[in-house]
């Protein structure tokens, strides 16, 4: 995902992860029992999420102050803005462009955090891997070069991991392909238990051939539900209203995926406007939810609010996701 860069220089989601904001004003008396989105009205791009220690942990690309902005929040909708849990990149990395954070506790017990950066030997972002004892950092990436880097291929972004029911770790990712006008892949690859290395063969699982997905696939998450796997991602471009969600069904942790035919299961509303960049999480109840940013349909584009956060019930109808937004309508807390 690419932000707007004003800077100065399931697994059931224990491994799905300052100034307080607090739930957005229209959630008012209503707190105890519902909630309306945003539930977090301030800009949040591309968060990536974990449950850790009863409180969930939200990660999401650069502000104007941090490389990695955390929120926290006790049940999805109220959340508490907390400080950089990167505040140094690796050596290979230059600040300003540090997108789409997501972490997952490896068996070592460690926390690794995959994070894009601008590369400091070429006009590329790259992937790195930074570690910590506890899920609200800090993280040190302590390796001299990026973990992923396609130069040939655009670069590399959106590194997301997923930790199957078998121990294996994998790792999804973009190449960044429409920075030099060339086609986007989603691809999978095993990583070492400890998360820090990839192994194995590397796989292109999805391309964007789709017309919705205009130039762009990005932002892929895979799920496990019901013994099944499903690839998540985003399509389009960001800044605009035609950004979405779709998903693939996928035969192995690193496929054959097949693109769902009723894509994108989640687009622009009269309320939010280019929904994306989501992350599926599972409630102590089992319900699922999509947490995703969009902007509001009278600032796409904005700085001030900018990709604010919203929540959104899934359900699970013949075997696929439907996700019940966006919504604007009150709607009852996550169990």
């Amino acid at each position: 995902m690419r932000p707007l860069i004003l800077l100065v220089p399931l697994l059931a989601l224990t491994a799905c992860t300052g100034t307080t904001a607090g739930p957005s004003p229209s959630q008012g008396a209503t707190m105890a029992a519902t909630f309306t989105n945003p539930v977090y009205a301030e800009n949040f791009p591309d968060p990536g999420v974990i449950h850790a220690g009863g409180t969930w942990y939200a990660y999401g690309t650069n502000n104007a102050t941090q490389n990695v902005p955390l929120l926290t929040s006790p049940d999805l909708v109220r959340w508490t803005a907390g400080g950089d849990v990167l505040p140094q990149l690796g050596r290979w990395a230059v600040e300003g462009h540090t997108w789409a954070p997501e972490v997952v506790r490896t068996a070592t017990g460690r926390y690794v955090l995959y994070y894009t950066a601008r590369w400091a030997g070429g006009d590329r972002q790259c992937i790195g891997a930074a570690v910590a004892d506890a899920p609200d950092g800090p993280f040190t990436d302590a390796s001299p070069e990026p973990l992923i880097c396609q130069d040939d291929e655009g670069g590399s972004i959106d590194a997301s991991p997923y930790l199957h029911t078998d121990g294996q770790l994998y790792l999804y990712w973009k190449n960044d392909g429409n920075h030099i006008g060339r086609p986007t892949h989603l691809y999978g690859q095993r990583l070492t238990p400890d998360g820090l290395a990839l192994t194995g063969e590397r796989v292109r699982l999805l391309t964007n051939d789709k017309p919705w997905q205009a130039h762009v696939i990005e932002a892929p998450q895979m799920v496990r539900h019901d013994d099944r796997l499903f690839l998540f991602y985003s399509a389009n471009a960001f800044d605009t209203d035609a950004y979405a969600v779709g998903y693939a069904t996928c035969a192995t942790p690193l496929g054959p995926c097949t693109d769902a035919a009723e894509n994108p299961i989640l687009k622009s509303s009269a309320g939010a406007a280019g929904p994306g960049h989501s992350y599926l999480v599972t409630g102590a109840d089992g319900t699922t939810w999509l947490l995703y940013h969009a902007w509001s349909p009278d600032a796409i584009g904005s700085t001030v609010p900018g990709r604010q956060l919203w929540l959104d019930r899934v359900d699970w109808v013949d075997d696929g996701p439907v996700v019940r937004g966006p919504t604007t309508a009150a709607q009852p807390l996550p169990g």
